[in-house]
């Protein structure tokens, strides 16, 4: 999530209630989570496991447990016992939630020749382009961009949030969510079937490429890239922060795990699991996904196990 201008580390000192230490003078522009940080953002740490990373990434602003750190050179660190906790305040003052009385919002912008139909709720700061059709009982939710031409088919939610946590053993609730202040943007020429679910990014944006078409029931998690002209065959399910690349075609029921990139121009068969990465430009079918031309070799041999056991046997 960018901010709407700077804010200095006086301002997110003040705002969380944290000690200080680095570079004093510089200016956040936004806030966002490890997988996605950029040079300017504030990002989050509360593992001794991970703090490196957070120190060495891309990130100016580490909100962190502990001063006993090296800071790299130019790098401002907040010290505050609960960084999470402060993550979560300073999205709660940046993207509040605003109710919405109208089943349109005033600030939501709708394009040319665009047509609404009855009972879609459309939350505040869309923008839709034109040409488009957002058929009945859609919901978009606040601050997602569709593109033009595209078409949402009656029952999806786009925007829904992030389904990420933090998740801590030793407190009686486990799982805390982590407040999601990202979008959704759909590129043009996308179709998406009815009864989808697309979850906005937690703190970046999940994309739809253009040219894009999705079945009905597919569920995309947040922070997932999907490229251009990709088609995806009903029931499948990708989770969080996963690349999928052009032209990649997943048939009904394919489930690909979170993190991973699924290569230009890939296909995966029908009821496959995808646990890691796979290349461009090969079929791939079964659990885990492999070429499947070496998977229907690996079924015949299977089926032929009772009769080499009696072989064996004899």
């Amino acid at each position: 999530m960018k901010f709407p201008s700077p804010v200095t580390a006086a301002f997110i000192a003040e705002l969380t209630g944290a000690e200080t230490a680095g570079n004093l003078l510089g200016t956040s522009t936004g806030i966002n989570e490890i997988h996605k940080v950029e040079a300017g953002d504030i990002v989050f740490v509360d593992h001794p496991k991970y703090y490196d990373t957070c120190l060495q990434s891309a990130a100016t602003f580490i909100l962190i447990n502990t001063k006993e750190v090296t800071i790299p050179a130019g790098k401002t660190i907040f010290v505050i016992p609960e960084p999470f906790e402060a993550y979560q305040r300073i999205v709660r003052h940046f993207r509040p939630v605003i109710p919405q009385q109208k089943p349109i919002s005033d600030t939501a912008r709708i394009g040319k020749d665009t047509v609404v139909m009855p009972n879609v709720f459309i939350g505040n700061e869309v923008t839709i382009g034109n040409n488009c059709v957002i058929h009945p009982n859609v919901t978009i939710l606040d601050h997602c961009t569709i593109g033009d031409h595209v078409v949402i088919q009656a029952g999806t939610v786009i925007g829904s949030d992030a389904f990420y946590y933090n998740t801590k053993k030793d407190r009686d609730v486990w799982f805390k969510k982590m407040l999601s202040c990202g979008t959704v943007v759909i590129e043009d020429h996308v179709e998406i079937g009815a009864g989808c679910t697309i979850d906005r990014g937690v703190s970046s944006e999940t994309r739809i490429g253009r040219g894009t078409v999705i079945d009905n029931m597919v569920h995309i998690g947040h922070d997932t890239e999907i490229g251009k002209n990709c088609l995806f065959a009903a029931q499948v399910g990708i989770a969080g922060a996963t690349t999928i690349e052009d032209g990649v075609t997943l048939w009904g029921q394919v489930g690909v795990s979170k993190t991973l990139t699924i290569g230009a121009n890939a296909i995966v068969l029908a009821q496959s699991g995808v646990p890691s990465s796979l290349k461009g430009g090969k079929t791939y079918f079964g659990y885990p996904a492999e070429d499947a031309s070496l998977k229907r070799r690996e079924l015949v041999w299977i089926k032929r196990i009772p009769e080499l056991w009696k072989k064996v046997m004899e």
